[in-house]
């Protein structure tokens, strides 16, 4: 091949790979542009719509009348009942009033209302009882609440001279399977006997807490439902060398909480070198530290905050004994989600009655309430963000409302007839019903009605 003709191959050669080349790094150019420069966007907000739930019936079941257990030594596990309640409800336009059937034969009064223009119905229930027989008297007040899935039961004993019942309530239309965990001085634990407890559609079951763990001084039953909820209670009964010492209805908490606060606590014996009051706190999830503040209606704390270790799933008690008689309010504040109770007597001698008082939790909007008959009724509030505020209660029957003045740094106790009322506070408060009257200790929290239904959003 001539010279020539391979310089003119060459140089094509060179020309091809030259502009190949070209061609590749202006194709790298122009994709690294593309990547860096902004793409087109194509956006559209989804389709929703707001839609509100259908709301609920509103239900309530009450706690019932007070029972007796083995009241005979020929039938030492037989239920019997030994006060009927009194009961007073009201709220809703309609009201379908119903029973729960026991296993004591008696009827637990339970209402449930529909809803009113398009919203849940207002309604509020509460009852009270007394026994003065030689074996078992006192006074017993409670407020019929909502079936809750989850709730705890922070009072009783499984000592000596304590014969408590755990009451479940089923006032849905379908079964509810209870577990029942017991907590004590070896920690939590689910007996047989409140294993897979059936509570059968609008029926009641009792279970005697000494079957749960007998021997305990200070137990905490947590009570979960599945299939339907319920409403637990505890009838707590106490008997000092065959002198009847009190019956009590104990309220349940909904769940535990970093904060506790039991407002309404009647301390009415200073101890007698017996322990005349103590609170009872648990730290479910683990170990915790607590600090106790006791203060009066106004405002005046009874001695030092006292901090109180936990060990976790171990109940603690601290005695409160030493206190000056008159109307408290317990504030606890934990570093760990607790539950927690305050126990009361009003002596030791014959005649003597005793109470447990439960967490209220925070009362933010306007609701309907119930005062249970009872001497002594009083509605006890207290500001929950320390700063002072208003209520107004308005009576159902008709009557003029009432403005209650509640100071930040304390709290206001107001007398209270029984009956049904619109309680309407302007700013959150915490609430209770407390009765002290002659051989007659009782209390309970007061809850405000379920938060209206918020709108969900739906996404076709």
């Amino acid at each position: 091949m001539s010279t020539d003709r391979r310089l003119v191959r060459l140089a094509t050669t060179s020309a091809r790979v030259i502009a190949g080349t070209a061609v590749a790094t202006a194709a790298v150019v122009g994709t690294v542009i593309a990547i860096a420069a902004p793409w087109p966007v194509v956006a559209s907000d989804p389709v929703s719509v707001e839609a509100l739930p259908t709301p609920s019936d509103t239900v309530l079941a009450c706690s019932g009348p007070i029972l007796a257990l083995g009241r005979t030594i020929e039938q030492a596990g037989a239920l019997s009942v030994a006060a009927a309640p009194d009961v007073v409800s009201g709220g809703a336009a309609q009201v379908e009033a119903f029973t729960l059937s026991g296993d004591a034969g008696a009827d637990t009064p339970a209402f449930r209302a529909a809803p009113q223009d398009g919203a849940r119905a207002p309604l509020a229930a509460a009852g009270s009882a007394a026994s003065a027989a030689e074996d078992l008297a006192g006074f017993v007040a409670s407020a019929c609440r909502p079936p809750l899935a989850e709730s705890w039961l922070v009072a009783g004993a499984t000592t000596t001279g304590a014969n408590d019942l755990v009451v479940l309530g089923n006032p849905g239309d379908v079964p509810a399977t209870v577990q029942l965990s017991v907590y004590g001085a070896q920690g939590v634990s689910t007996p047989p006997g409140g294993a897979d407890v059936i509570v059968p559609a609008r029926g009641q079951r009792i279970v005697p807490l000494a079957g749960l763990l007998l021997g305990e001084e200070s137990p905490v039953v947590r009570v979960v439902a599945t299939g339907a909820p319920v409403q637990a209670s505890l009838q707590s009964t106490l008997t000092r060398t065959l002198l009847a010492g009190g019956v009590d209805q104990a309220a349940p908490a909904a769940q535990a909480d970093t904060r506790v606060v039991v407002p309404g606590v009647e301390i009415l014996t200073t101890g007698e070198g017996e322990v005349g009051s103590f609170v009872r706190l648990l730290s479910p999830g683990g170990d915790a530290t607590a600090t106790v503040t006791v203060t009066d209606a106004a405002g005046q704390t009874a001695g030092d905050p006292r901090q109180v270790p936990l060990a976790g799933g171990i109940p603690t008690a601290l005695d409160l004994s030493g206190i000056a008689p008159g109307t408290y309010t317990v504030d606890v504040r934990a570093d760990a989600p607790v539950v927690g109770g305050v126990w009361s007597t009003t002596g030791f001698g014959e005649g003597a009655d005793f109470a447990w008082y439960a967490a209220a939790p925070v009362f933010d909007a306007e609701s309907v309430v119930a005062v249970a008959p009872g001497a002594g009724a009083r509605l006890v509030l207290v500001a929950d963000g320390g700063q002072a505020t208003t209520a107004t209660l308005t009576p159902s029957d008709g009557g003029s409302p009432v403005q209650i003045d509640v100071p930040g740094d304390g709290g206001v106790v107001v007398d209270a007839g029984a009956g049904v009322y619109t309680l309407s506070p302007q700013a959150p408060v915490r609430a209770a019903v407390s009765y002290a009257a002659d051989r007659a200790l009782a209390g309970y929290p007061l809850w405000p009605a379920e938060a209206a239904t918020a709108a969900v959003t739906v996404y076709p």
